[in-house]
């Protein structure tokens, strides 16, 4: 049953002096579930029920997301970037004290920022489960067909016009990665936090920051590590497989396969699959655990 509304408190804390919301359900040890572009807690609201029965569920807005706070224009032209998306992040897992027995659940850019905090924490870590994942930097040609000249768009001169005047992220990019129709009430929920052209800098951000045919170069070469750790690294994985996909197919599906203490298994989706398959993820993710 895929429900419309949040049924969840969200909790607030001060990182950088910006404050960052966060949802807290459960008891034991942490279970971080990473959002990524467009999207916020909201993402997992299904799968939360789901999970909280196995620990403590953690899942933040990332800065600019959600009911987390904006940056401002005068904090510059890269107060977007993925280096300080990850500060907060990594600022606020600190503050709740999450530094041991962490399970990572993570998708989309949350899974590079999870990803990275792996390899920075990896005594940290019990797990990481991902879904359509960014795994490895790419070239244009992995890229989905159907997005690619859109995601081209979002990268060049035209994208100010595309998605912080015409909000193309949310209007067609959101639900065309969706196998159902969103409801009106949940896509006025993921409106709600990018109701202004200011709003939505970080849809514009995140676009470019994708590692594409080598740029931009220090995103890629932060993906580049955090790819051959994850291919070295023993930390318990699971891989979960969206049928068909998007992102996580082809050449880079085939690279992550290979990564060592791995289960996959495969749900129904394209690329937002906690909207098609929120049960089916929140249990994968519980028997997983149980097997660790």
């Amino acid at each position: 049953m895929v429900s419309e509304n949040m049924l969840f408190n969200k909790k607030y804390v001060r990182i950088n002096g910006k404050k960052i919301a966060y949802i807290d359900e459960g008891v034991g040890e942490p279970i971080v579930l990473l959002h990524g572009n467009p999207a916020s807690s909201y993402l997992w609201r299904n799968v939360i029920p789901v999970l909280k029965t196995s620990g403590r569920v953690v899942v933040p807005d990332l800065i600019g997301h959600g009911d987390s706070d904006k940056l401002l224009v005068s904090e510059g032209d890269d107060r977007y970037s993925f280096e300080s998306a990850y500060q907060y992040l990594d600022g606020f897992l600190a503050e709740l004290g999450i530094i041991s027995n962490v399970i990572l659940v993570i998708h989309d850019w949350g899974s590079g920022l999870g990803f990275h905090w792996a390899k920075m924490h990896p005594h940290a870590i019990r797990g990481i489960a991902y879904m359509e994942a960014i795994v490895m930097p790419l070239t244009w040609e992995d890229w989905p067909a159907a997005a690619r000249s859109i995601f081209q768009g979002f990268r060049s001169g035209s994208g100010e016009d595309l998605i912080l005047n015409r909000n193309l992220f949310i209007e067609s990019v959101l639900p065309n990665s969706i196998l159902r129709e969103l409801t009106k009430t949940e896509m006025d929920q993921y409106r709600a936090p990018f109701n202004t052209p200011e709003a939505r800098q970080p849809m514009l951000s995140w676009p470019r920051q994708l590692p594409i045919e080598g740029e931009p170069a220090d995103v890629v070469a932060k993906v580049l590590e955090y790819s051959e750790f994850m291919s070295k690294s023993e930390i318990p994985k699971l891989f979960i497989n969206a049928d068909p996909g998007s992102i996580l197919v082809g050449r880079q599906r085939d690279f992550c396969r290979i990564w060592p203490k791995q289960k996959e298994v495969t749900v129904k989706g394209l690329h937002f699959i906690q909207e098609d398959s929120p049960v089916e993820i929140g249990t994968a993710v519980v028997e997983w655990i149980d097997m660790l």
